[in-house]
């Protein structure tokens, strides 16, 4: 049978009355879990693990795959209407959504955020029909020296992220690998860092750092203005995205599609690079890069795509190899060895139903996503229009809730509150926050790759020269570091240069 007639079948299993209500309870838990600071759809779905394991084979990850896409769209939610992104992968959406969100444009934000992730998530979906099994064999030419230059590409490229001076979001970004070598090391198991703190063992978990410096210290900022802070009005007229809003979101729908697919595709990735990378990557090709850091929407529509497609890229691996490419496929990967079923490269002809039912059921539950969300978006953006003096309560209790529910500690809601002053202190002194955060989640695969890298080559750096794809990623990091200093320098000596004549004339 062809391509074309699997998918049939594959449609025929996934509309199947109980295997539609296992998509639709899905995409809605999802959805409810992203809107969840420290929850997330990782232990979402892991929390339903025993309750998959009496479903028949199909219903069950259809369901876990239903709760892991609409989660995505699920932080979407908080990221842009409270700033408190429900997991790392929302944060950039957060650094945008919200601007946007505070100039009364909510509603086309949280709209254009479904709209691409409909599309990422549709294209991907026919990506990984016809391409998974020669993609997951490009995916297995990365080794340790890619996979370190790669995460070290995306470190670099926070010079292109920051509102301001690109010297201080590589600062930022240093300082939150730095705080990510905090906890025990995962080669020698000997503590560093720690100070003699047990609570520290496990290290600093990215969540309760975002949750303070993002939505904590917004709280704290507003206090300064809370007299003047009025609510944010909305007419029914902005709600939805206008047509030019969909001319200059178009392109940028396309490529965080491709950066997400791409990225997602390499194991142990996973979707948070890929939406610091399209955010970079968009801000070079954007026709108006100042908008970046004060509310951009083709900055947010990039974002939520590569969040989307990345997560169905993580797939390929998965199905194909049985790698999990994500935390979100390791725990799909658990539901499928409950059910006895084994991913790798004769799934699909060992268990057609199955693994093109759950094909099937991404383009029924991204659907569904649209249709829900749609609608609802100029509902959830009117929420705003609540006087930000009750609005604030809320956001705080939701952080402190989110954080204790990270780790169940008390422990982390100190750290949520700590770094919540240490973010208030950053925009007084406007430093970039979004490479903090990065660092952090890329530290632990830039130290991992990078050691098991120089373990390969004995100690010698040359293994970063030798490898094509590994010289090719350091040539880009090179690049991302110099071209933003050099950008600076020419418009600088270009500003002199035309001063020049006039101030020669006055002093005439």
């Amino acid at each position: 049978m062809d391509t074309v007639g699997l998918l049939m079948n594959g449609f025929a299993v996934a509309l199947e009355p109980h295997n539609l209500l296992a998509v639709l309870i899905g995409v809605i838990l999802g959805q409810v879990i992203g809107a969840l600071p420290g929850i997330g759809p990782s232990l979402g779905m892991a929390l339903l693990l025993p309750v998959s394991f009496g479903l028949p084979p199909v219903t069950a990850i259809v369901l876990l795959s239903g709760i892991m896409y609409g989660a995505m769209y699920g932080g979407t939610l908080t990221s842009v209407l409270i700033n408190v992104p429900g997991e790392s992968s929302g944060v950039m959406t957060t650094l945008e959504g919200h601007k946007l969100a505070r100039q009364g444009r909510a509603g086309p934000a949280l709209c254009m955020s479904a709209i691409g992730s409909f599309i990422a998530g549709t294209v991907t979906i026919f990506l990984l029909m016809f391409m998974a099994v020669a993609i997951s064999n490009f995916a297995l030419n990365f080794a340790p020296p890619e996979y370190f230059l790669l995460a070290a590409l995306g470190i670099t490229a926070t010079a292109s992220m920051g509102e301001g001076s690109a010297l201080k979001a590589l600062f930022m970004a240093i300082i939150g690998l730095m705080l990510a070598l905090v906890g025990t090391d995962p080669m020698m198991g000997t503590e560093r860092l720690t100070f003699g703190q047990m609570n520290l063992l496990d290290g600093i978990d990215f969540l309760p750092i975002a949750i303070g410096v993002f939505g904590v210290a917004e709280i704290l900022a507003s206090l300064e203005r809370m007299v003047t802070l009025e609510p944010i009005r909305t007419r029914v007229r902005d709600m939805w995205p206008r047509w030019k809003d969909w001319v200059e979101c178009r392109m940028a729908i396309l490529r965080g599609t491709a950066i997400g697919f791409v990225l997602g595709v390499l194991p142990g990735v996973g979707p948070t690079a890929s939406t610091f990378l399209a955010y970079a990557a968009e801000k070079k090709f954007s026709k108006h890069p100042e908008k970046f850091g004060k509310g951009a929407l083709d900055a947010v529509a990039s974002v939520e795509s590569a969040n989307n497609s990345a997560v169905v890229g993580s797939l390929v691996p998965m199905l194909t190899l049985g790698i999990p490419g994500s935390g979100l496929t390791a725990v799909l990967l658990a539901a499928f060895i409950l059910q006895g079923i084994r991913p790798g490269p004769m799934l699909m002809t060992d268990q057609p139903d199955l693994a093109w039912g759950l094909i099937a059921s991404m383009f029924v539950g991204n659907l569904m996503l649209l249709i829900m969300n749609l609608p609802l978006a100029p509902f959830f953006a009117m929420l705003l229009r609540i006087p930000y003096v009750y609005l604030a309560p809320g956001i705080m209790l939701l952080s402190v809730v989110g954080a204790y529910a990270a780790e169940l500690r008390l422990f982390t809601v100190g750290m949520t509150l700590f770094f919540g002053v240490i973010g208030y202190l950053m925009i007084k002194a406007k430093l970039p926050r979004a490479p903090l955060i990065l660092g952090i989640v890329l530290a632990p695969i830039m130290e991992q790759a990078l050691r098991q890298s120089l373990m390969m080559s004995r100690g010698s750096l040359g293994i970063f020269f030798d490898r094509p794809i590994a010289l090719t990623l350091l040539i880009c990091v090179v690049l991302s570091l110099v071209l933003p200093f050099m950008g600076g320098t020419i418009r600088s000596a270009s500003r002199i240069f035309r001063r020049g004549p006039a101030a020669d004339s006055a002093a005439l």
